[in-house]
């Protein structure tokens, strides 16, 4: 471990800190703490609690649904980020169950990494229609609205299950059982939306907030401004990714934001609808929104909010509630490579990055 890590963590024992839970909202936050051990560095009685910044995790039923059936049933090609190709949708044995299944049933559906390659496909098969299935947080839709807003081919659709992160936050904190004492806010997203988003904790709830990087570095370092807040009673947002996070963010990625999307209530796969929560495309860009073009395999009875497999703890791994190894399903028959819930499948979600890292594993 670096030295700068190590500077960190005596300051951290140095406080003497008291238990302290602090939810860490991203899915890449997570993996970066676990891929370096931080659990088990810290000192007793801190907890670390993964939140519910996974968009694979908590993309509905009823979206995946629609774009499995889009790819069946219509000569079209789909693209998706890669991780959406394998999360499973709850169906009958004989039905399918992921784009990737329906990828092997004869599907033209491809795994893309990111916006242009969507639009490149486009442009390189005029006669082709292409549907881009975007479902992400706001620093996905920020590349994506500033790629609507410059002009796209009018065989490109966009099928959006995108949302904003601050709601589901918010939603927590409102539950009438907060399970965290402190925050740490995620820095991509910070990036894009500003520090500043996140004042509402400290404002509204007296939780102490830091943004933090994906290095060790930059989490322990807010792992320290939470506990010393916490300690002094001095509660702040506190920015320790500044390389890139500035109070105000990048202006320019939100005015694209607001130029393409508008923002409505939206269903999360294990929470339910969250007000406030959702993107989805302004009346002006309409032309290229897939679900107006093929409104019949919408599915209205499969958003069921909450709903996750039988047995499928995600949902309240998704929510802080519990760790990803005390789903009875975890380990068996739950792994990445036949993953039950979607906290399995994307390299963000906290259950996949558990299995890959956890000392727990196994148990």
């Amino acid at each position: 471990m670096a030295d700068s890590a190590k500077i960190w963590l005596n300051r951290i024992n140095a406080l003497q800190p008291q238990p302290l839970r602090i939810l860490n909202v991203c899915g890449g936050h997570e993996r970066s703490l676990s891929q370096a051990g931080l659990r088990s560095l810290l000192p007793e009685g801190v907890e670390l609690i993964p939140g519910p910044g996974c968009p694979v995790c908590v993309c509905p039923e009823e979206d995946i649904y629609h774009a499995i059936q889009l790819a069946l049933h219509e000569k079209v090609t789909l693209v998706a980020f890669g991780d959406m190709l394998r999360v499973p949708v709850n169906v009958g044995k004989q039905g399918v169950r992921s784009l990737a299944q329906a990828r092997a049933q004869g599907a033209d559906i491809r795994p893309i990494a990111t916006p242009q390659q969507a639009l490149a496909l486009a442009r390189d098969n005029p006669g082709r229609q292409i549907i881009f299935f975007v479902a992400g947080f706001e620093t996905t839709l920020a590349p994506v609205a500033a790629m609507v807003a410059e002009g796209i081919p009018d065989n490109l659709l966009l099928l959006i299950s995108g949302r904003l992160t601050w709601p589901a936050v918010a939603l927590l904190l409102h539950s009438g059982e907060i399970g965290f004492d402190a925050l740490i806010a995620p820095g991509h997203v910070a990036t894009v939306m500003g520090a500043n988003e996140w004042q509402f904790v400290v404002n509204d709830h007296q939780i102490p907030v830091a943004v933090a990087g994906f290095s060790p570095e930059s989490l322990l370092a807010g792992f320290w401004s939470v506990m010393r807040q916490r300690q002094e009673r001095r509660l702040f947002v506190d920015n320790c990714y500044s390389e890139l996070v500035t109070p105000q963010g990048n202006v320019r990625a939100q005015q694209w934001l607001q130029q393409v999307f508008t923002i409505i209530a939206a269903n999360w796969r294990g929470i339910g609808t969250i007000a406030d929560s959702g993107y989805a495309l302004q009346p002006r860009y309409i032309a290229h929104d897939a679900r107006q073009h093929y409104p019949d395999y919408a599915n209205d009875a499969r958003h069921r909010a909450g709903e996750m497999p039988p047995g499928c703890g995600c949902a309240a791994v998704i929510l802080g509630r519990q760790y990803p190894h005390q789903c009875q399903l975890y380990g068996n028959p739950c792994t990445p490579r036949s993953p039950v819930g979607p906290c399995m499948v994307s390299d963000e979600g906290a259950c996949h990055i558990w299995w890959e890292h956890s000392p727990v594993n196994g148990v």
